[in-house]
């Protein structure tokens, strides 16, 4: 490394990146605890949840929403539908498409699992004020952003 360059630690902006990854790992680890009773892991949940959010939705808006490919889809569905608690039919108009709704097994779990959720946030964010969770939100709202926008080749907004 050029001795004029600095090391990515001296950058102002690190310890708020290192800072969320780290914070993201341990909730995961966490959550796969918290979950693990119930027989899902968190990949399952996101799944589960976007499913209760958004019931009937395809199988491809639902990777697209979780940021996986169709590869993990296929491996976690028949997971999930082997278990009963999800159920997959073809779309009415185009029997190419799959679409996902959650059974009341399903939704009985994932409410059980939501709960589970929210009282780990509200546990850990607790101590923290309404306004700065906020903050953070849009913060991190604004990289998610920036990171699609990098995808898409597009060039993000400049404020």
């Amino acid at each position: 490394m050029n001795k004029n360059q600095p090391f990515p630690w001296d950058h102002p902006r690190f310890r708020s990146w290192i800072g969320v990854a780290r914070a993201c790992q341990l909730m995961q680890q966490a959550m796969t605890r918290a979950i693990a009773d119930l027989g899902i892991k968190t990949p399952h949940l996101d799944i589960l949840i976007n499913l209760y959010r958004f019931d009937g939705i395809s199988q491809q808006e639902l990777a697209r929403k979780l940021l996986v490919g169709r590869s993990n889809m296929s491996m976690l569905l028949p997971q999930l539908e082997r278990r009963g608690l999800i159920v997959r039919r073809p779309d009415a108009k185009d029997k190419r498409v799959l679409r996902l709704s959650l059974t009341g097994a399903g939704r009985d779990l994932t409410r059980q699992a939501m709960a589970i959720q929210t009282g780990m946030i509200e546990r850990i964010l607790s101590q923290t004020p309404a306004d700065r969770c906020l903050q953070v939100a849009e913060a991190m709202e604004d990289i998610i952003r920036i990171l699609q926008a990098m995808e898409g080749d597009e060039v993000p907004d400049e404020d």
